[in-house]
C-alpha cells in the first residue's frame, strides 16, 4: 500500500502563492503519474495537473501558466507550486498516484487551500 501525505496547505491573500508538498512512501515515485486534484465545497473534484515518469505535464485550463507540478525522486516527493492565487482556487487539494495518468490509485489525505482577502 503507497502512501501519500500532502503538506503545505493554508490561507493567503489573492495574487499569493504557495507551494503544496506531497510524499510518497514509495521510494520508486518515477514508476507513477503523479497528479494533484482539488475539490471545493459543492463542486464536483477537478484534476488539477498530472506529470508521467517521463516528466511529461498536463495542466487544467484554469491553472495553465500559474501552477507548475515538479517531481524529485530523491525526495519520493512531488510539489505543486502555484502562484496568482484567486479566490476560486480555494479547495481541498489532493495528492494522488497511479500507473496511468488519469487513472489515481492513491490517495492522499488533502490539505486546505483557502484564497482570501
Amino acid at each position: 500500500q503507497v502512501q501519500l501525505v500532502e503538506s503545505g496547505g493554508g490561507s493567503v491573500q489573492p495574487g499569493g502563492s504557495l507551494r503544496l508538498s506531497c510524499a510518497v512512501s514509495d521510494r520508486l515515485i518515477s514508476r507513477y503519474c503523479m497528479a494533484w486534484y482539488r475539490q471545493a465545497p459543492g463542486k464536483e473534484r477537478e484534476r488539477v495537473t498530472t506529470i508521467n515518469k517521463y516528466g511529461a505535464t498536463t495542466y487544467a485550463d484554469s491553472v495553465k501558466g500559474r501552477f507548475t507540478i515538479s517531481l524529485d525522486n530523491a525526495r519520493n516527493s512531488a510539489y505543486l507550486q502555484m502562484n496568482s492565487l484567486k479566490p476560486e482556487d480555494s479547495a481541498i487539494y489532493y495528492c494522488a498516484a497511479g500507473s496511468v495518468c488519469g487513472v489515481a490509485t492513491y490517495w492522499g489525505q488533502g490539505t486546505q487551500v483557502t484564497v482570501s482577502s
